[in-house]
């Protein structure tokens, strides 16, 4: 007798833990798996929402989120970023850059051979500058420049002797980038990362995509210093930033 209800609390189980996926892909950008692309950046929905102060930066692929990771050259020059990345269509000025530097663009990324998060510990280890394959979080400016290859993009350089504006958690790289210590949480098939803004209408009043990308220190670690070199997914397929938050 005790069957009957045992199987009608694993079937309510199931149907909300189906309920609560479904929601989780609601809104947002939805875009059809690619099986020419590696799973953990086939990119299958992307969405912005917000909760108070908080924007919540979601993108779910088709297998698991931050499963693959570049390999460790030994060095700086020629090493490669792996990220999964929302374009925006937010002022740069709104996190600390100059008005109107580029594209705002907030990043999760994994790259072994170079730190770039001065401040925190993300291994724990009490080394501060020994973490940078642990999946992190950047603010990015980025823009297109040929000499990355046509049309293809790279995060704004810093020219010697300029003193741009910068935010006050900038790595001390000489690119328009900071380095804030949003903790990403992967979990499956989905990241997701929580990032306070001062002004949420700011988010609100924004349009976004998603882009799972790899970048490459160039070899002379010279002007362009880091290159969009290879696309692994754009949500919207043009990079027209067609996402509405809390849509």
């Amino acid at each position: 007798m005790k069957i009957i209800p045992l199987i009608a609390a694993t079937v309510l189980s199931v149907w909300a833990l189906a309920a609560q996926a479904h929601d989780e892909h609601k809104g947002g950008i939805a875009t059809t798996s690619a099986p020419a692309v590696k799973a953990p950046f086939d990119i299958v929905h992307t969405k912005i929402t917000t909760e108070g102060n908080l924007a919540i930066f979601h993108m779910a692929v088709s297998g698991k989120a931050g499963q693959s990771k570049p390999g460790k050259t030994g060095k700086l020059a020629g090493s490669s970023v792996f990220s999964y990345v929302w374009p925006t269509t937010i002022d740069p000025s709104v996190v600390g850059f100059d008005k109107g530097a580029g594209i705002l663009a907030f990043a999760v990324t994994s790259h072994p051979d170079f730190d770039d998060t001065p401040l925190y510990d993300e291994n724990g280890d009490g080394i501060l500058g020994n973490d940078g394959d642990v999946w992190h979080s950047h603010w990015v400016v980025l823009k297109p420049d040929d000499s990355c290859g046509k049309g293809a993009l790279k995060v704004v350089d810093i020219p010697e002797g300029s003193k741009p504006k910068l935010p006050r958690t900038w790595p001390g790289l000489p690119l328009l980038i900071d380095s804030p210590g949003y903790t990403p949480v992967f979990k499956g098939q989905t990241v997701e990362v929580k990032v306070p803004f001062d002004d949420i209408g700011v988010v609100h009043a924004s349009g976004f995509d998603g882009v799972t990308a790899a970048l490459r220190v160039n070899a002379s670690v010279h002007n362009p210093l880091l290159c969009v070199v290879d696309v692994f997914k754009v949500a919207s397929g043009k990079l027209s930033l067609p996402g509405k938050v809390n849509q």
